[in-house]
């Protein structure tokens, strides 16, 4: 897959994050196209491709998600729990972007099959070092399975 293909869904309701992230991505000079969500429904929303993002062209499906627990609307547990409970979306690599290091959610995000759990990181410098290693992993390195699309 191309890297201009290449999707990353940032579920963040945390406007200054949101921002924080599209630096480091820039700054990592990494490529792929980022949409962003601000709750738990609309990312459902997004995913299923209803509404708003019915157009999979302008709206694809993301190669990676990046979810933040604690949203409006819908947790990101909450979404964690939907999606895994989709046939057809239930592959795709999630990987919990928060600022909570709570034993209890880590291993609820665990539980609810997340596939990396990562604490937001305080300096924008360590932050840019793990985009960048996100985008090593997850979208080089990885071996990512079929995904269902219409």
């Amino acid at each position: 897959m191309n890297t201009d293909q290449q999707t990353i869904l940032l579920a963040e309701d945390d406007s200054n994050q949101v921002l924080l992230i599209r630096r480091a991505l820039r700054k990592a000079n990494l490529t792929q196209s980022l949409h962003v969500v601000s709750d738990g429904e609309t990312a459902i929303s997004y995913l299923c491709g209803e509404g708003d993002y019915a157009n999979r062209e302008s709206y694809p499906l993301p190669t990676l998600i990046l979810l933040d627990l604690k949203m409006p609307r819908k947790s990101g547990f909450e979404v964690l729990a939907w999606l895994k409970q989709q046939p057809e979306l239930r592959r795709l690599p999630v990987v919990v972007l928060t600022s909570s290091q709570e034993t209890a959610d880590i291993h609820k995000a665990y539980d609810l099959g997340v596939n990396s759990y990562l604490v937001k990181p305080v300096s924008f410098t360590d932050l840019t070092a793990m985009i960048k290693l996100l985008d090593a992993y997850w979208i080089n390195l990885n071996q990512r399975p079929m995904v269902y699309t219409d």
